[in-house]
């Protein structure tokens, strides 16, 4: 059962950027979907990005395409949200997820049951 753990969150400026990691033990990513999700209270969980493992293929969400990447490492079993042209809007508790590849893609946080704990990212104005 592979664990997640969210690194990278922070405060940061409109305009900056960040980079978010999500390392996993126990197994590697391999045949696994990773994908990024967001929350803020009373809010339900967001969808970010995702990224297939195997094949690199990714896909975002409107709101982010264009400033955020989701990028992978092999060799370090880590995927990455680089975060760029950040706005107030984008702070949330951010969370990595992953599911098996063997049941497709989803956007849906239903669809992914191995969650991270989360990391905090604050833009300020």
């Amino acid at each position: 059962q592979v664990q997640l753990v969210e690194s990278g969150g922070g405060l940061v400026q409109a305009g900056d950027s960040l980079r978010l990691s999500c390392a996993a033990s126990g197994r590697a990513f391999r045949s696994y979907i990773v994908g990024w999700f967001r929350q803020t209270p009373g809010k339900e969980r967001e969808f970010v990005a995702r990224i297939n493992w195997d094949i690199g293929s990714t896909f975002y969400a409107d709101s982010v395409k264009g400033r955020f990447t989701i990028s992978r490492d092999n060799a370090k079993n880590t995927v990455y949200l680089q975060m760029n042209s950040l706005k107030p809007e984008d702070t949330a508790v951010y969370y990595c997820a992953s599911r098996s590849s063997v049941f497709g893609v989803s956007n849906l946080p239903r669809g992914y049951d191995q969650w991270g704990q989360g990391t905090q990212v604050t833009v300020s104005s």
